[in-house]
C-alpha cells in the first residue's frame, strides 16, 4: 500500500491548525503542524513533503518569506497559500513567488481537500513526465476564464469558482461549440459516471448557467442523452 502524502502545514492559529491537521489526518495524509515560518523552514529542511500548506500573517517569518526559503531549497514542491485577506495584491504576490493555489478564509475544509487533491495529481503527472501543458486562462463572449486562480471575469466583475466548477468549465471551453459529453466528464471529474455523480454535475452546470447571465451570447447548452456544449455566439453575432 502506497504511503500516505507528507504535508507541512505552517498556522500561526493554534485551534485552527490543529483541527485543519486533524481533517487531513482524517483523510489519510500525514501532517506536520509548525506553528510559526520559522519553525516551518526547520522542519521543511528536517524531512520530505509532497506539499506545504502555508499561513500568510504569521509571526518571526510570515507565509511569503518562508515560501521563498522553501523554494531556494526544492522549487517544484507544490505550496497552498492560506490568509484571512482577500487583496488581489497579495494573491498576485502569491503566484509570483510560485504558489500553486491560494485560499481566503474562511473556507470549506472539503474544497480544500479537492484542491490538494488535484495539485497532488498535476504533481505527480509531471514528475512522471507526463505531458501537462494544457492552457489555463480561456476567452469567451465577454468572459476570461484564469483556471488556475479559479476566477471568471466579465468586465470589472470578478467571482471566485469552486474547484469543481473550475474544473467543469475548463473541459466545456476547451471544446467551445463542441460537446462534451457526459461521460467524459464524470469520468475525468467524478471518477465514475453513476447516477448520484450524474445529479451532481448537473447542479454544477446549473451554478455555471447562472453566472453566464451577464452575457446572451454565452450559454450552456443540453444535448439530450449525450452532454453539454458551451455556445459562444459573439462572433456569428458581430
Amino acid at each position: 500500500m502506497p504511503e500516505s502524502p507528507h504535508i507541512l502545514l505552517v498556522e500561526d492559529e493554534a485551534n485552527f491548525g490543529m483541527v485543519l491537521r486533524d481533517y487531513l489526518d482524517m483523510n489519510d495524509y500525514q501532517v506536520t503542524l509548525a506553528p510559526n515560518g520559522e519553525e516551518g523552514l526547520a522542519a521543511f529542511r528536517r524531512e520530505p513533503f509532497a506539499l506545504c500548506i502555508l499561513d500568510v500573517m504569521m509571526p518571526r517569518m510570515d507565509g511569503f518569506t518562508l515560501a521563498k526559503h522553501i523554494r531556494e531549497i526544492n522549487s517544484d514542491i507544490p505550496i497552498i497559500f492560506l490568509t484571512a485577506r482577500g487583496l488581489q495584491e497579495d494573491i498576485r504576490e502569491g503566484f509570483r513567488l510560485g504558489g500553486d493555489d491560494y485560499i481566503t478564509k474562511p473556507f470549506d475544509s472539503e474544497e480544500l481537500l479537492l484542491r490538494i487533491q488535484a495539485i497532488l495529481k498535476r504533481s505527480a503527472r509531471s514528475a512522471s513526465g507526463q505531458p501537462t501543458a494544457e492552457p489555463d486562462e480561456f476567452d469567451f463572449g465577454q468572459y476570461h476564464f484564469n483556471y488556475r486562480l479559479h476566477t471568471l471575469a466579465h468586465g470589472e466583475t470578478q467571482e471566485r469558482l469552486s474547484p469543481k466548477e473550475a474544473d467543469l468549465l475548463r473541459l466545456l471551453v476547451m471544446r467551445k461549440n463542441d460537446l462534451l459529453s457526459r461521460e467524459e466528464a464524470l469520468t475525468k471529474l467524478w471518477g465514475d459516471d453513476n447516477y448520484f455523480n450524474a445529479r451532481s454535475m448537473d447542479v454544477f452546470i446549473s451554478k455555471l448557467r447562472k453566472r453566464f447571465k451577464a452575457d446572451p451570447d454565452v450559454q450552456i447548452e443540453n444535448v439530450h442523452g449525450k452532454g453539454f456544449r458551451l455556445l459562444d455566439t459573439s462572433r456569428t453575432n458581430t
